[in-house]
């Protein structure tokens, strides 16, 4: 063989060799290593972590429990351009290649050679889905050699699209969001079919780096990396030139906060979350199930906004306290630096308590940068809420300067102004009368801020708003609202109460001597309250309160109790309300109607009892019948009359209540179909100011809520039933039993109880 040959074929020769044995020891890798790969059925039966949700009665999402947030969708749901966003993002040629793309992996490796390192991958959407599902993040041979045999052995038993649709519902993108589906929710606050183009190319853009590319963490790398995808979709056909402009200038609204719920309800959704994890104790945060409420979207977003504008307005009435806390400018380059949006990040909103960052301030205007890069300038009467926060004498860590971080909200009209997040506390309850299912549910001013539960938790003084069960005890004694007693002074001395002498006062320090028994109730009279439990007797009232769902030792018989001196809850007082509302049944308020698995089956559902069941019954029809009218006299012409005028109707029933030096502020009250309690005080108790009574603080919160749970409800009124005798006509009409017409007494002294009482201060009434 001559030498130049040999030159040519050995090296051939060896080259072959070399290529045999290397597709010799790939096949037989290939036939050690194949048998061994993880099965499959976890793809083929797909059954991913979906977190814990709460729903409201009419179907909206209002709460979320899990550590991934996830919504499967179906690949027929998601929307083309969904779809062709994600493959001009990830994989082009992912419809052509099978598993590997050869072509990319050439271009990948050439662009990285002219580049002078490593600048692009080739990694396909099947490639992702193998590693997902089955591998670690680790970069090694090895782990490389296995998610090429996965994504061939997984090509080989899905379609394309089955693929695609476990790499949408999978991929991590995020804010904890797992899946096109939720990100589209916590991103955008929409469901994925109704997104945009450009909304679209962002969230496309997440799975490369779901941190760097994040567009609340990192709005400007997440802007490029859209702009990429827009481009990559226009380059390849996706999308035309005329869209693509128009979805480069989209500016983009991305939600910052992680409450994508319909409406806020978490208090309640928290409460929903106990019992489900109380009944059904193992992974309910990843079995998908569900848990439906008795709340209707409507009225509980009524509830939410009327006790912020109640709390905001309390607020706003007591002046401003000056700046929120201070940032150091220095750690910024300029006013439009977006290091301050980053700083801003940290401080979270508060519902509609916007913080901003003042950057220039003086008598005239508040220059300040909100989160989120818009820059606000205040003038006039949107900056006169702070006014005195401007002046050179106001305390320095309180004064509005360059720095100050401040609160923004809107006003009637859509413009900004100065706001300050709230001291106070407040809690609203209302439930239907007829079952007990609760409808709506505020908790506190806000979540986020404060966990506690002021509607369940919070034991407080319930003052004058207790005296309607005194008053229905009487009337079992053999009182009407006719009877007649005297509005007078009265002095109980050390010897009877056993501590120091007692001299209450009514609200007003007034006295207007003998009326009737429903005058004293709508004017609220605390001598009249006094004299009534005088006569019936302490110990029969602390047992008689108890019939409403009172807890018997928290209210000891003492005479304070006829002053609302116990404790109670906002949810004790609406159950008890209810009483008077249904016509004498105490009702056991509700708050989950049902839960269902994964399956969607229903596991758990309620077992309430309606009113109407004799079993419930606790008070006498009559009795309800004639408190009924008597608490309808207190929002006629008593103590919450704006209620009537308010809501321009004549059905409501109710009573206010003001505890010992304005610490707590109540308004319970009910229309025949639904009952509400609101109530207002400081978590660590303090005075609320004077004159912040029930009727000034509380009620309003009643009346906002009110106004759209009766807006289509036709005005309802009793009829009296059987056993009662009528006497008078038009306001002065009353009623009483039958069997005490020929007997009615007027009120009896009972000498009190003589056990010592530590606190007989007297709680005024209003």
């Amino acid at each position: 063989m001559p030498l130049t040959l040999r030159v040519i074929l050995y090296p051939f020769i060896i080259l072959l060799g070399l290529l045999t044995i290397g597709v010799a020891i790939a096949l037989i890798v290939l036939v050690l290593t194949y048998p061994n790969l993880p099965s499959l059925e976890v793809l083929t039966d797909y059954r991913p972590k979906i977190p814990l949700r709460v729903y409201t009665a009419d179907g909206f999402l209002i709460g979320e429990f899990g550590e991934e947030r996830r919504a499967v969708v179906a690949i027929q749901d998601v929307p083309v351009v969904m779809k062709q966003a994600i493959l001009a993002a990830e994989d082009d040629r992912f419809y052509q290649h099978g598993g590997i793309d050869y072509l990319g992996i050439m271009r990948a490796a050439g662009a990285n050679l002219l580049g002078g390192g490593k600048r692009q991958g080739a990694s396909t959407i099947t490639q992702q889905v193998a590693r997902n599902f089955f591998l670690t993040g680790e970069k090694t041979y090895t782990r490389k050699l296995y998610e090429a045999l996965l994504s061939f052995k997984i090509e080989s038993n899905l379609s394309k699209d089955q693929i695609l649709e476990l790499y949408i519902n999978q991929i991590f993108l995020g804010q904890r969001a797992y899946g096109f589906a939720a990100a589209s929710q916590i991103y955008f606050g929409k469901p994925l079919k109704d997104i945009s183009i450009a909304e679209v190319a962002m969230l496309a853009g997440l799975p490369k780096a779901p941190s760097a590319y994040n567009p609340i963490v990192n709005p400007k790398r997440a802007k490029l990396r859209q702009q990429y995808v827009l481009r990559r979709m226009h380059e390849l056909g996706y999308i035309t030139e005329t869209q693509h402009e128009a979805a480069l200038k989209e500016p983009l609204v991305v939600k910052r906060e992680l409450a994508d719920f319909a409406v806020h309800a978490e208090f309640a959704a928290e409460m929903a979350r106990q019992i489900t994890a109380e009944r059904f104790p193992e992974d309910i945060y990843s079995r998908g199930m569900k848990v439906y409420t008795t709340l209707i979207k409507a009225e509980q977003e009524a509830a939410y906004n009327s006790l912020r504008k109640g709390v905001i307005d309390y607020d706003r009435r007591h002046g401003y306290r000056g700046a929120e806390s201070f940032l150091d400018m220095k750690d910024f380059k300029s006013d439009q630096d977006e290091a301050i949006d980053e700083s801003l990040q940290d401080i979270s909103d508060t519902g509609d308590l916007i913080p901003a960052l003042v950057l220039a301030a003086d008598a005239k205007q508040i220059k300040a940068y909100r989160k989120g890069g818009e820059i606000v300038l205040l003038s006039g009467d949107a900056m006169k809420f702070a006014a005195k926060m401007l002046d050179d004498k106001a305390p320095p860590n309180k004064r509005l300067k360059r720095g100050a971080i401040i609160r923004l909200i809107k006003d009637d009209k859509g413009g900004w102004q100065i706001g300050q997040l709230p001291e106070v506390e407040s809690a609203f309850v209302a439930v239907s009368p007829a079952d007990g299912s609760i409808r709506a549910l505020v908790g506190g001013f806000d979540f986020n801020r404060n966990k506690f539960n002021h509607v369940t938790q919070a034991w407080r003084q319930p003052g004058s708003s207790f005296k309607p069960f005194i008053y229905s005890a009487s009337l079992e004694k053999g009182f009407s609202p006719n009877s007649v007693i005297a509005d007078e002074p009265i002095v109980i001395p050390a010897s009877q109460t056993g501590a120091q002498a007692w001299q209450p006062h009514n609200y007003d320090g007034k006295y207007e001597g003998p009326m009737k028994m429903r005058t004293a109730l709508a004017k609220s009279k605390n001598m009249v309250s006094i004299r009534i439990l005088q006569s019936i007797g302490t110990h029969y009232a602390q047992d008689y309160t108890s019939r409403f769902g009172f807890d018997a030792e928290k209210h000891q018989p003492y005479l304070t109790m006829a002053l609302g001196a116990g404790s109670v809850t906002p949810w004790q007082m609406v159950t008890a309300y209810s009483v008077f509302a249904n016509g004498g049944f105490k009702i056991n308020p509700f708050i989950v109607s049902e839960i269902r698995d994964e399956k969607n089956q229903v596991i758990a559902r309620s077992s309430e009892v309606e009113a109407g069941d004799e079993a419930i019954r606790a008070i006498d029809p009559r009795n309800a019948f004639m408190m009924d009218a008597m608490l309808r006299d207190v929002t006629i012409y008593g103590t919450a009359a704006k209620a009537s005028v308010a809501l321009k109707r004549q059905d409501l029933a109710g009573k206010t209540g003001t505890t010992n030096e304005y610490v707590d502020a109540w308004f319970c009250g009910y229309q025949a179909t639904i009952a509400g309690c609101a109530w207002v005080g400081f978590d660590q108790p303090k005075k609320l100011g004077d004159k912040e009574t029930g009727g000034a603080a509380a009620l309003p919160i009643w009346i906002g809520y009110m106004s759209r749970a009766l807006k289509d409800v036709p005005i309802q009124l009793p009829k009296a039933p059987e056993g009662l005798i009528s006497s008078g006509e038009g306001r002065d009409r009353s009623y009483i039993y039958a069997e005490n017409a020929a007997k009615e007494r007027p009120p009896e002294e009972e000498t009190p109880s003589p056990e010592p009482k530590p606190d007989l201060t007297s709680p005024p009434s209003d």
